[in-house]
């Protein structure tokens, strides 16, 4: 099958690796011609995922014409900040019979909405599937053994999506709870970064166990509020992503975090980085977001005072350990 990756990141690179694997033809798209010329010679995306030596079958282009001219399948892997103007530039040029999974994780910052929604709401060709899980790219690439799950509204899309990525190393679960799986996998990166600010400040075990737990809780009723089933975030998407984020030292949203914590500034950090940490674009967002349905999120509304505010983190957990006592389960 010819695949069509938009978002020459870590991400998008690493899914590139696991459909060449597969057997299928694959493109990726970027938006900086030099850059992706860098790629295609020395098979390396050095910015994005150093260290991993690339098939030269993979096709690099900035030309999103040619890229998707003959796409049957087409990954949106663009950072939510640039998602909506390159889904819109991509529409007219993609094929209403293909199909389109996303797999970026955070959300629409001016709308609140999940990014399939943002692709499908330009598209018109169908429901778009959203990918999510434990998933770092740097593992992924490594043929680390992972599993994640394809989620779309269509139960046959799902299934044609998962025999696409399935493989021996890359292990592909369907679901039909879009709007859960999305969530699952956008709001934890704002949660890893309150256990990267904890891992910063020096906290130990103890507090990074509160913060996946109660975290986890955020989340739920959070995604719950918006459509998504409560089952959902014990799965893959849910604390399983929860889990890997928060702790690993791949972790970007963690790391910066850590940053924050040691009582570095935002600019600075963010100036210093490649990759995105969605968890800093994506907290506001998730926090506007609650307001709008009147969920109660308690550690999303810390983050969102450190990262954006300057809030002192010492102050931000101080808060959160002063809240009223409640029963667990509220």
């Amino acid at each position: 099958m010819n695949i069509t990756i938009l978002g020459d990141g870590g991400w998008g690179t690493a899914l590139a690796t696991v459909l060449h694997r597969n057997g299928h033809r694959v493109r990726v798209w970027g938006p900086f011609p030099d850059y992706l010329r860098q790629i295609a010679e020395t098979r390396e995306n050095t910015k994005f995922l150093p260290g991993v030596s690339l098939p030269p079958e993979i096709e690099w282009t900035a030309d999103l014409a040619a890229a998707l001219s003959d796409a049957a399948a087409v990954v949106l892997a663009v950072p939510s900040r640039f998602y909506e103007r390159v889904a819109s530039d991509a529409a007219p040029l993609i094929s209403r019979e293909a199909l389109v999974v996303s797999v970026s994780k955070g959300l629409d910052k001016q709308t609140h909405r999940r990014l399939s929604e943002v692709a499908e709401s330009l598209m018109g060709n169908g429901p778009v599937a959203a990918l999510s899980g434990p998933s770092h790219a740097e593992e992924v690439a490594r043929r680390v053994p992972t599993a994640v799950v394809v989620a779309c509204a269509d139960h046959d899309r799902a299934v044609a999506l998962q025999q696409i990525f399935n493989s021996a190393e890359f292990r592909v679960y369907t679901s039909d709870d879009t709007i859960g799986v999305e969530l699952g996998g956008a709001l934890k990166n704002v949660i890893a970064v309150a256990a990267g600010i904890s891992d910063g400040i020096g906290f130990g075990d103890n507090t990074k166990a509160a913060l996946i737990t109660r975290g986890l809780a955020e989340i739920t009723r959070l995604g719950v509020a918006r459509g998504a089933r409560a089952e959902t975030f014990s799965g893959l998407s849910g604390i399983g992503d929860l889990i890997v984020t928060c702790a690993s030292k791949l972790s970007r949203n963690r790391a910066v975090g850590e940053r924050l914590g040691r009582g570095e500034k935002l600019d600075a950090i963010m100036q210093g980085m490649e990759q995105v940490a969605e968890g800093v674009w994506t907290c506001r967002a998730a926090l506007d977001l609650a307001t709008e349905l009147g969920v109660d999120v308690p550690i999303t509304e810390q983050v969102v005072a450190v990262v954006h505010d300057g809030r002192d983190p010492r102050a931000a957990v101080q808060a959160l350990m002063g809240r009223e006592p409640k029963h667990e389960r509220r």
